[in-house]
């Protein structure tokens, strides 16, 4: 807990026109506290490694040290013991270093604030802001703590990293409406100027209150609940097999000592314990190629978790959409237009229908140019090669228009028509009127505004069939999603006195059609969801008719979609729907409904991803099974939320982290399989081998010493394996199913029986010809699961991880080496064989190596062979 006061309401924030003074800012600092929003509490070392540790499979091995120190076997002690130091290190560093990558990656929402102190003005940090400070705003300043308006001058704020809202806000001083005069933290001032008193930092922020939706405990991940179910499973099972193997041995009159170290490494041979080293082997694996793909994975878990989402709920701007407002359609009574090109580039193609042509179209964008505050920046390094813009982005958009259009620039548009005068936007007269001079001498007023004040007979001098055509078609762009601009001017011989008076009879130009497009790759990406069974979501803060319309181009709607498939916050908060998991598009929502959304799928059973980069997006992307956050434009709250963090704000970079997942969760069960089929082939034959003849099939240190080299080396090898052909074009796995289904338990009772009668057979060939059978058994028995691994592969001959087929040759010469090798000789207890006994254990890898092939047409399933769950 804090020792810092909550913040002041703001008519508790004394104010003063010089602000206040050191002695009173540092006051309030000690008592307020920083205004930082809380970051996440460092993990101990301790705490992360105690995590490690409470995994069930390696308590089994902890168990498993415990015997073997009590036996005094030490050699196995530290095999086992070097197991899970290594899991152990390979995990913690992995998530240590992936939190300070974070860390790098995080900037504060607004590093430096200038301030107004005892007259002066100066720059603070953003932490000593206080309440009660004077702060100063100009364009493209953050807003460093929620504050009210004093002074504002056409300013114009970003509020979408707090509301969703792509479409900028106006910010004044208005009667009745005090809203308009209550500033964020966090959010960005594009326009204009301003003067505000802080009324709260810190956590009593807007920031802040929606930062502590965050504190809730972490949730376990689809994989974990599996293995931990398994390791419960396997724990049971090594204890009722040892003491089955133990009480026979005992029967059969074998020594105490004896049937103790078997029954031992009997437990070993049952649980496969290369699986957590493989589990954290695949996921740093993963980790590490998604990181080469822009995708920063903050918890390992998260790569499994993702191949396993069968829902993605996304917000809109900046994610499906490009987050910079782009001119599409432009209307003029002679002609239309449709614009190419993204962002704030200047180039793209203008493909224009009608009588007017081009000039028609190059006169309304000269309009608009010139009745116009923002500037474009070229490319460069700092912007990653990006056009980018200052000022309002309604503005900047226009600007890119004319540049496509073919207009004069800019600097040469201002200097043949120097501007004279201007009313600025605000939102009571929703319009914006400029007077220049022009080379003739008579003045130019230029004017656009909103549809339904310019389109007016008191502003527009035109017949009223026109007018009343310009206002269908201004309607019908609105209901299509885009914002739209009325654009007119006129010349007058006198300057109009005030400004406001000359704004009648002017002349229609046309209307501008403004819209976020969409992501070049969003349609596509969405499709290759669907195409893996994910159901994508869109939950945004935007207006009802710009989501239908973004949700359309994308395919999270059909193009035949009404607006009743729209589902507003509203009519969420008022429980008007009844199944939030038949809605597809969800708009106007707030952080809180998020949270509901998000928890009405995972009721379902579904494991679901939020996709992210606002404030308001936090509380859902720490709720749901992955949070997924934008590393470029996301804000502190999200990216710390955030199970994933894009580096590159690519959408399609989500796809790949989920191709990835699958990778990675296919190679796990693939080791499964793999261990738990020889595992219970060595435990068959110790318990069928005497029935057939056979006393002791295996002694203790061949079956340690077969696991070192199958469940060890070729397993481990076996979670690099690349990613199966068809992944992306299957279903999402169920996440109650279990770790074991889906075929693969059937399957490991078929490789398991065929490893066992093919490894008897071998020793009892040799037991009957009276050569070494315990050597040959114990070869052939290595040998077959040799086979089986390398008959796993789903790409057989594939050259992506050439570290499994060496790993097989390894240990087939340990193997060998295990015969000839006199110190492994003595301390294995084996024989050394002949050309022929060798060739027959050598000759046992070949069923099973097709076996292994053939299990897999069997009793894998094949893509698209599961319904899509909440498709329907």
């Amino acid at each position: 807990m804090s020792g810092h006061e909550q913040g002041p309401t703001p008519t508790e924030v004394a104010v003063r026109d010089d602000g206040l003074t050191e002695e009173e800012a540092t006051s309030r600092l000690a008592r307020y506290g920083p205004n930082t929003v809380a970051a996440e509490h460092a993990v101990r070392l301790r705490t992360r490694v105690a995590a490690q540790l409470r995994d069930p499979l390696i308590m089994v091995l902890l168990g498993a040290i415990a015997l073997t120190l009590a036996i005094g076997d030490h050699a196995d002690s530290v095999v086992i013991a070097l197991v899970i130091v290594v899991n152990t290190t390979v995990g913690v560093v992995q998530e240590i270093r992936a939190d300070h990558a974070v860390s790098a990656l995080s900037a504060l929402s607004a590093p430096g604030a200038r301030v107004r102190r005892g007259g002066l003005e100066r720059e603070v940090p953003s932490a000593d802001v206080v309440p009660g400070d004077l702060v100063l705003l100009g364009e493209g300043d953050i807003v460093p703590a929620d504050a009210q308006l004093r002074h504002a001058s056409a300013l114009l704020l970003d509020e979408s990293m707090m509301t969703g809202e792509a479409v900028p806000v106006d910010k004044a001083l208005l009667p009745g409406s005090p809203e308009a005069a209550r500033l964020q933290a966090g959010t960005i001032v594009l326009r204009g100027r301003g003067v505000a008193h802080v009324t709260a930092t810190g956590k009593a922020s807007a920031l802040g209150r929606i930062a502590q939706l965050l504190d809730t405990r972490p949730q376990t991940t689809p994989l974990q609940h599996r293995l931990a179910a398994l390791g419960r499973v396997l724990a049971l099972v090594t204890l009722g097999l040892c003491l089955l193997v133990f009480g026979l041995g005992l029967a059969r009159g074998t020594d105490v000592g004896t049937m103790a170290v078997t029954a031992i490494s009997l437990a070993v041979a049952a649980v496969p314990e290369s699986l957590p080293a493989v589990v954290t082997l695949a996921l740093a694996l993963g980790a590490r190629r998604m990181a080469a793909r822009h995708a920063l994975i903050r918890r390992l878990s998260a790569v499994e978790t993702l191949g396993s989402v069968s829902v993605v709920a996304t917000d809109k701007t900046g994610t499906l959409t490009e987050g910079r407002m782009v001119v599409e359609r432009l209307w003029t009574p002679q002609a239309e237009a449709g614009f190419t090109g993204s962002g704030y580039d200047p180039a793209g193609d203008v493909l224009v229908s009608g009588s007017g042509g081009p000039d028609s179209v190059r006169e309304v964008l000269r309009a608009a140019a010139l009745c116009n505050d923002a500037r474009l920046r070229p490319p460069s390094e700092a912007d990653d090669g990006r056009w980018t813009a200052l000022g309002d982005p309604t503005e900047a958009a226009l600007l890119a228009a004319a540049a496509k259009a073919g207009c004069d620039d800019q600097q040469e548009l201002n200097a043949r028509y120097p501007r004279r005068g201007e009313e600025p936007f605000d939102s009571l007269r929703k319009r914006m009127t400029t007077l220049h001079g022009t080379p003739e001498g008579p003045f130019l007023i230029c004017l656009k505004g909103a549809p339904e004040v310019v389109l007016d007979e008191a502003v527009i001098d035109a017949p009223a069939a026109l007018i009343r055509h310009a206002r269908e078609h201004a309607a019908a762009l609105a209901a299509e999603g885009y914002r739209v601009l009325a654009i007119a001017s006129a010349l007058r011989d006198e300057a109009p006195t005030p400004l406001r008076d000359g704004e009648t009879g002017l002349r229609l130009l046309g209307l501008a059609g403004l819209s976020d497009p969409p992501k070049k790759a969003a349609e596509a990406t969405l499709a290759d969801c669907r195409a893996a069974g994910i159901t994508p979501v869109l939950i945004t803060g935007d207006h009802p008719a710009t989501a239908q319309a973004i949700a359309s181009r994308v395919g999270v709607l059909d193009h035949g979609a009404s607006p009743a498939d729209v589902v507003t916050g509203r009519a969420l908060a008022a429980g008007e729907v009844p199944d939030p998991t038949r809605v597809r598009v969800f708009a106007r929502t707030d952080p809180e409904q998020k949270l509901d959304i998000v928890e009405a799928w995972r009721a379902r059973g579904h494991v679901t991803a939020m996709t992210g980069d606002g404030v308001n997006d936090g509380p859902a992307l720490r709720r749901a099974d992955i949070g997924v956050a934008m590393g470029r434009r996301g804000t502190e709250v999200a990216r710390q939320a955030a199970d994933l963090v894009l580096t590159d704000d690519e959408l399609s970079t989500v796809v790949a982290a989920v191709e990835e997942g699958r990778r990675v969760y296919d190679n796990i069960r693939r080791f499964l399989l793999y261990g738990m089929a020889g595992g219970m082939a060595e435990i068959l034959v110790m318990l069928v081998g005497p029935l057939l003849g056979l006393p002791l099939p295996l002694r203790a240190g061949q079956i340690l010493w077969i696991n070192l080299l199958t469940h060890g080396l070729t397993g481990v090898a076996l979670g690099a394996e690349p990613v199966s052909p068809g992944s992306m074009r299957r279903p999402p796995r169920p996440p109650e199913q279990h770790v074991l289904g889906d075929g693969l338990w059937q399957r490991m009772f078929f490789l398991g029986a065929v490893v066992t009668v093919t490894s008897l057979t071998a020793g009892l060939w040799a037991h009957a010809l009276d050569r070494p059978w315990q050597s040959v058994l114990f070869l052939s028995l290595l040998m077959a699961q040799l086979g089986v691994v390398l008959g796993l592969r789903d790409r057989l001959l594939t050259r992506e991880n050439m570290f499994l087929p060496a790993a097989v040759v390894v240990s087939a010469g340990l193997a060998v080496a295990a015969l000839y090798v006199p110190f492994l000789r003595a301390v294995l207890d084996t024989v050394a064989l002949g050309w022929s006994e060798l060739a027959l254990a050598a000759a046992v890898a070949v069923p099973a190596f097709v076996a292994a092939r053939l299990s897999g047409h069997f009793w894998m399933r094949r893509p698209g062979s599961t319904a899509v769950r909440g498709e329907s």
